[in-house]
């Protein structure tokens, strides 16, 4: 289950923004790693922080087929800072569950929260994190007890399989939520 805390220790929570949809790629990016503006961003790119942190944010706002557009937003996101094309199977394994995660949390943002509004990603040296903004008032949580024979209801088991932590975040008189969860990065 999730954690009670909004964040894991040490983390400030959702980067504030200006509102809007944007690209922000961390060192040694160059304005070209910023996904085209068709895919829901304004292809702006940042310097990130010291400590080597990346992050970009796609807007559904007026999109469809917004779980392929997540996934390739994310393969995007995984080639420009290096995830991928994979050195090792477990650099592999840890790309296809990163786009397992977003996939997921999409997914249940559809179909469970009137659809996402924003998909946000970020990574440091140690830690990929996801986060699905959504209007839902609802509160998710695997399914108990899980069955793995039924289909449906495995997306937040998996989640909480794939990942080191997950929560949601809420803000008070806004409504929706945040929903984020962090994978390991590769060695």
């Amino acid at each position: 289950m999730s954690t009670t805390r909004p964040y894991p220790p040490g983390d400030r929570g959702p980067e504030s923004g200006d509102g809007g949809a944007s690209a922000v790629s961390g060192t040694g990016a160059s304005p070209g790693d910023a996904p085209a503006s068709s895919a829901g961003t304004d292809g702006s790119s940042g310097t990130g922080t010291p400590s080597g942190r990346q992050a970009r944010r796609l807007s559904f706002d007026g999109q469809s087929g917004v779980v392929p557009l997540a996934r390739d937003f994310a393969r995007q996101a995984l080639h420009a800072w290096g995830w991928l094309p994979a050195e090792s199977a477990d650099r592999r394994a840890a790309a296809e569950d990163v786009l397992l995660v977003v996939s997921e949390l999409v997914t249940n943002a559809c179909l469970h929260a009137e659809g996402p509004e924003e998909l946000r990603i970020a990574c440091d040296r140690k830690v990929f994190r996801v986060e699905v903004s959504d209007r839902g008032a609802g509160q998710p949580a695997p399914r108990t007890p899980h069955r793995a024979g039924r289909p449906g209801g495995h997306g937040m088991f998996i989640v909480q399989r794939l990942c080191l932590d997950w929560g949601v975040v809420r803000t008070p008189g806004v409504v929706g939520k945040t929903v984020w969860a962090e994978l390991g990065a590769p060695a």
